[in-house]
């Protein structure tokens, strides 16, 4: 498989696809990293939700089952916010019914929000661990940060939402960018306002920074199939970015909820949330989505609307119920197949080609 139109992003990055397994924070382990590797692509490790010695372990595990094959690690640079206790009391006021339904006290002690911004310590470690590839999601880390992790020979991606965006991490010193389109799972990586309706489709907005920037572009949203690829690469897309497609892999965590979602016909219906963490996401739309509205403005901050669900959502999965879960999934989820992670890899990279008569 070597007939590829473009092949800057397996030149930029060390791999033999031009497919990068995106990093999805809880489903997403070493397990999962090593197997796209293992198939040519490029393996991610999610950073957000894990402590330093975490991700020590993590890429310890990888390095020693994946060997001489590149690693992406993935971070959140977003601002932390301050703290609101009027709307904390607002939104456990909302979700107070739910506890008194599951038999949970409403004001028991919450545990605390684990997505933590890329800052001088996830700097150090990185500087320690080295790499080949840093991603971010919500922009970039401040210029002295950034200027750190160059030095260390990482190449660094991160995603844009709209063309503005690309054109300011262009302007940064990214080395690829990731083309979010709306159809996307998971959080949106709008970081240049917060109006996410200004987010195209993917293949609307993907010639557009294919055209706006000199840089490798990877399309990323809706695509979870050799088909899809295809398109991407038609339209200038130097690689993809795959999520949803591997959900159902057994190299993946998905909790048995979610997995359960994907295989049913609710995979079919999606919707942008900010419910689970207080930042809009993708995912399969269930009870706490219809009940409260898919968007609240009683959510706190991301991410400390995720809080309050943590015991509501042990509650409900411990009784085989996804109704308080959040079942990420881009808009092509009911097209994702329970395949080993690299045989999904090799399958979509081969569809890809056949697609483009190669």
């Amino acid at each position: 498989m070597t007939s590829w139109p473009d092949t800057r992003l397996c030149d930029l990055l060390g791999i033999t696809l031009p497919l990068i397994q995106a990093p999805m924070a809880g489903p997403n382990d070493h397990a999962l990293a090593v197997a796209a590797a293992s198939a040519g692509a490029l393996g991610s490790l999610p950073c957000a939700m894990l402590s330093s010695e975490q991700i020590r372990a993590e890429v310890a595990r990888f390095r020693e089952l994946a060997l001489s094959r590149p690693l992406n690690l993935n971070f959140f640079c977003h601002r932390s916010p301050a703290p609101d206790a009027t709307r904390d009391a607002a939104w456990r006021a909302a979700l107070k019914p739910f506890y008194l339904e599951l038999g949970l006290d409403p004001d028991m002690p919450l545990p605390a929000a684990t997505r933590r911004p890329f800052d001088a310590e996830s700097c150090a470690l990185v500087e320690q661990l080295r790499p080949e590839v840093l991603s971010f999601h919500f922009g970039l880390p401040e210029p002295a940060l950034l200027a750190r992790v160059k030095a260390t020979g990482a190449r660094v991606l991160s995603s844009a939402t709209t063309v503005d965006e690309a054109r300011w991490l262009a302007g940064q010193g990214c080395d690829a960018i990731i083309a979010q389109g709306v159809e996307a799972g998971g959080h949106r990586g709008v970081f240049l306002g917060d109006d996410i309706s200004t987010q195209p489709g993917t293949f609307a907005l993907l010639p557009q920074i294919v055209d706006a920037v000199e840089l490798p572009v990877i399309a990323a949203g809706g695509i979870a199939d050799g088909r899809g690829m295809a398109a991407a690469l038609t339209l200038g897309a130097a690689g993809v970015q795959i999520g949803t497609a591997y959900l159902l892999a057994p190299e993946c965590k998905t909790p048995a909820v979610h997995r359960a979602a994907l295989q049913s016909a609710a995979a079919e219906h999606t919707s942008l949330t900010n419910l689970f963490s207080g930042r809009p996401a993708r995912g399969i739309v269930n009870r706490l989505m219809r009940e409260l509205g898919p968007l609240s403005v009683l959510a706190p901050a991301f991410p400390q609307a995720s809080a309050a669900l943590a015991p509501l959502r042990a509650a409900a999965e411990a009784r085989g119920s996804a109704d308080f879960t959040p079942l990420w999934a881009g808009q092509a989820a009911s097209l994702a197949r329970a395949q080993p992670a690299a045989e999904i890899t090799r399958r979509i990279a081969a569809e890809a080609l056949r697609c483009l008569g190669q």
